[in-house]
């Protein structure tokens, strides 16, 4: 590569990254779910359309799929929290795992009825749509106020339900191109798949939390870094013993994103903008790799148009209603997620494996994941607020200070700046700074109210919505936090 096609290189990068940047800001204005807009922009700019770029490379669109899905994971994993999570683990792992199996049955069933293709064919069809899509999902989420459960249940599904999808994508493929394979035979991979993910994933998790903790380096922006640098680590580790690396890395990013780190919010804040920047070269890329004349064509229209409403309608319902069955959702909340399943780069990410595994209209199942995504995107991702709002399913208002202090030798001075927002029913909740327990060495440096910033002193009253901004030493860090989240 010479010097100009470096440059050219270069300011291709800007471009996109700006395009990404614009468009997800007009998605939120518009209603409409930023991957679309990422998408079209990729198609923009290929071969069909201004011819900006040619790229036809399925195997490397793979390539920085799966690496864009692990930092996306990883974000996702640390913002959430485990008291959520918890609650919601059992009707999770049942549409992670019941959920896609049935979703994906169903939609091979509709596929082989709709398509001229054989009944392998169509199952391994249903199986590349049968799984939510953690960027998509995630991305959806974000900014909206969906209640924690719903949210919280989402968002754990989307995160645990690839290995699902990959094992029956795997599994279909193999049979398809050696017939006298047995899809029993492959069940032991599946699990083995499962339980060393979340073996390798809270191993690798507690081991990150230990080193960002106690190794103490140069610089501060070293920590994001190391961060980082163990999403792949658990990614790698268990796709090199055969075991799930999406769900070790979602699993690692939990455990790391609840324990106490050094660094906290320079990490987060570090993960979240990395995320952004791998689903803006991610989702453009997959717009890249298709071709609209071959996209927008009456076969690929018109029976993509009925899988999509079999996989919205009809096979979605089933899945959540029979894989949640006495797990205390109500009607409305079952709803809410069926609606909420959205597709999005998984999908499109499976539907290269037929491809580069050379099966018989590998390119036209990409086609129909393609647009079947895009419809789940347009249909259901612009109404999540709106069923929300009618379902009833609002949550309290999301609240995110646009301040931020941290304390930047805190981590070789074993000292913290913990943030904490205080909710209406917390004990100190109307309490004057004087009169509140805080443990030793720990003091309040700052309060953002309605965006102001307050300097606080013993007759400053803490009220509901505040965020406190208290320096402690690390040895009181849990003393500090029980006191701040002790309840009226």
């Amino acid at each position: 590569m010479d010097t100009s096609q470096i440059d050219s290189f270069l300011l291709l990068s800007a471009l996109i990254l700006i395009s990404g940047v614009l468009a997800a800001k007009f998605s939120n204005r518009i209603g409409l779910p930023s991957l679309v807009l990422f998408i079209l922009v990729g198609m923009i700019i290929g071969s069909d359309g201004f011819g900006v770029i040619y790229f036809n490379d399925p195997s490397q669109a793979q390539m920085v799929g799966i690496f864009a899905l692990v930092i996306i994971l990883f974000e996702g994993g640390l913002q959430t929290k485990f008291s959520t999570v918890r609650s919601v683990a059992l009707p999770s792992l049942s549409l992670a795992t019941l959920g896609v199996l049935l979703t994906s049955g169903i939609v091979g069933a509709a596929a082989f009825l709709i398509f001229d293709i054989t009944w392998m064919q169509a199952l391994l069809l249903g199986a590349i749509v049968g799984s939510t899509d953690a960027a998509a999902v995630f991305a959806a989420l974000k900014e909206r106020n969906i209640k924690a459960k719903m949210g919280a249940t989402l968002e754990a599904e989307s995160g645990t339900n690839d290995p699902m999808a990959v094992f029956l994508t795997i599994s279909f493929i193999e049979i398809i191109l050696i017939p006298e394979t047995s899809i029993f035979s492959l069940f032991p991979s599946f699990i083995w798949q499962m339980g060393m993910g979340l073996i390798i994933g809270v191993l690798i998790g507690k081991f990150s939390s230990i080193a960002i903790n106690r190794i103490k380096l140069d610089s501060s922006g070293l920590y994001p870094i190391f961060s980082v640098a163990f999403a792949l680590l658990a990614y790698g580790a268990a796709s090199m013993i055969g075991a799930s690396g999406f769900l070790a890395v979602y699993v690692a990013a939990l455990v790391i994103g609840n324990s106490e780190l050094t660094y906290r919010y320079s990490i987060f804040q570090f993960n979240e903008g990395f995320a952004w920047m791998a689903q803006i070269f991610m989702f453009i890329l997959l717009g890249l790799l298709v071709f609209p004349a071959e996209l927008f064509t009456w076969n690929v229209m018109f029976g993509g148009f009925l899988l999509s409403a079999v996989l919205i309608l009809v096979a979605r319902p089933i899945a959540v209603l029979l894989s949640t069955l006495g797990m205390g959702y109500k009607w409305n909340e079952k709803l809410f997620i069926s609606w909420a399943g959205l597709r999005g780069a998984v999908p499109i990410i499976l539907a290269t494996f037929p491809i580069v595994a050379g099966v018989e209209d590998g390119e036209f199942f990409f086609n129909v994941v393609f647009f079947i995504v895009l419809t789940s995107a347009l249909v259901q991702g612009t109404t999540i607020s709106k069923l929300a709002k009618t379902l009833n399913l609002m949550g309290p208002k999301k609240d995110t200070p646009h301040h931020s202090i941290e304390l930047i030798s805190m981590g070789k001075a074993n000292a913290e700046m913990v943030q904490f927002q205080v909710d209406s029913d917390a004990a100190i909740a109307g309490q004057k700074l004087k009169d509140v327990a805080f443990p030793q060495k720990a003091s309040i440096s700052a309060i953002v109210r309605n965006e102001n910033l307050i300097t606080p002193y013993g007759e400053t009253e803490i009220k509901s919505g505040d965020f406190l901004y208290i320096l402690v030493s690390s040895k009181y860090e849990k003393e500090l936090k029980k006191a701040l989240e002790a309840k009226r």
